[in-house]
């Protein structure tokens, strides 16, 4: 079989080694990317000023893509290169609600996100709001994902991008503070509000399947490279700062109801996010959790031991500097069934001799 993609010149083993991971054949796999300096956002960063912009160019914004996947072709790991729509992060679903969208751009990653200020300046406004499939946002998301299947066809894919749903949605409506306050006070017009993030994250993630062909029957995915069938990325921070019983009760449901929409999901959890770690991994139609890195709390790497019993059987992905992961890896200390997402590695040719004992390694 040859591989689709041109700038995944190893492709047909890499794709085998994460239907391995995520079909847990093997507890004892071992998978690893390489993160090497990119000489393309170096140059592309040069002279742009971090901050407020606007909406960019989606035919720029594919070129980079292009550019940056087209580099790191020559490292031989776990990688399928993909680009993220990441102009279409939050602000996307509460553009489509009629929200003040603002866009960023991150000079370190040359990445542009957009945010939404709240949107209801009361409770008393949300039966009014509503979204179409004919509006500038909608025609804005279309066109930027038909640019760039164009761009893309023949050498890389194109990632699922986050859902902004339930709880999440409804700091987009009133803030994060009204949200919480709402749990206890409002609750009934918080379920009215869900109902409403399911079926605007339902008509985004479904449009997405539609526009975006699958890659050798998968998602191409920026937190777990390819997974098998339609499967959408979902948050639960809103649920770090509670208790597990508020994401019992508002968060598993919402996981679960547009997880049975498609082929499944994965999450990422954040470090002040772990207490709930162990509830996480038992949703229905999960398929694996990307555990994060937050000041002020231990790395995920350095307690990976404590997480892999929380999420039992679960794959995972965990970032770890290439000094770590290099003596780990020496020593046979690297847990099985995770995908660690390795930086700081010096060059492509250290990446490329570690990741032949990578491919070596069952823990």
């Amino acid at each position: 079989m040859t591989f689709p993609l041109a700038y995944c010149p190893h492709g047909d083993e890499v794709l085998e080694r994460l239907r391995a991971l995520f079909e847990r054949r093997d507890p004892g796999l071992v998978l690893a990317t390489m993160g090497v300096q990119s000489t393309t956002v170096q140059e592309l960063t040069r002279g742009q000023p971090a901050g407020y912009c606007s909406y960019p160019d989606p035919k720029e914004r594919a070129r980079f893509w292009s550019a940056l996947l087209r580099e790191r072709a020559a490292i031989h790991d776990d990688t399928i290169p993909s680009a993220y729509l990441s102009e279409m992060d939050q602000g996307l679903y509460g553009g489509l609600l009629g929200g003040e969208v603002l866009f960023l751009y991150d000079p370190g990653t040359s990445w542009v996100s957009s945010m939404v200020r709240p949107i209801l300046q009361d409770w008393s406004e949300l039966d009014s709001l509503s979204f179409s499939t004919d509006s500038e946002w909608f025609r804005r998301y279309e066109r930027q994902m038909d640019v760039f299947v164009e761009a893309t066809r023949g050498k890389f894919g194109i990632s699922h991008f986050i859902l902004i749903n339930g709880l999440n949605l409804v700091f987009e409506l009133v803030g994060a503070t009204e949200a919480y306050r709402a749990l206890i006070d409002r609750p009934e017009t918080v379920r009215r509000a869900l109902e409403l993030a399911h079926r605007l994250n339902l008509t985004v993630q479904s449009a997405f399947f539609k526009h975006v062909p699958l890659l050798e029957g998968g998602t191409c995915s920026a937190m777990v490279q390819w997974i098998r069938g339609r499967v959408i990325t979902e948050s639960v921070d809103p649920f770090h700062m509670t208790s597990v019983r508020y994401f019992e009760e508002w968060g598993r449901p919402v996981l679960e109801r547009i997880f049975a929409e498609f082929d499944g999901g994965v999450v990422h959890i954040h470090g002040n996010g772990r207490h709930i770690l162990k509830a996480v991994a038992t949703v229905k139609g999960l398929k694996a959790i990307a555990l994060g890195d937050d000041r002020g709390y231990p790395l995920a790497i350095d307690v990976l031991p404590d997480l892999r019993r929380e999420a039992a059987d679960l794959p995972l992905t965990v970032s770890v500097p290439f000094d770590v992961f290099q003596r780990l890896l020496r020593e046979r200390r690297l847990l099985g069934g995770v995908l660690y997402n390795v930086h700081s590695v010096p060059d492509v040719a250290a990446a490329n001799r570690c990741m032949e004992l990578v491919r070596a390694y069952r823990a």
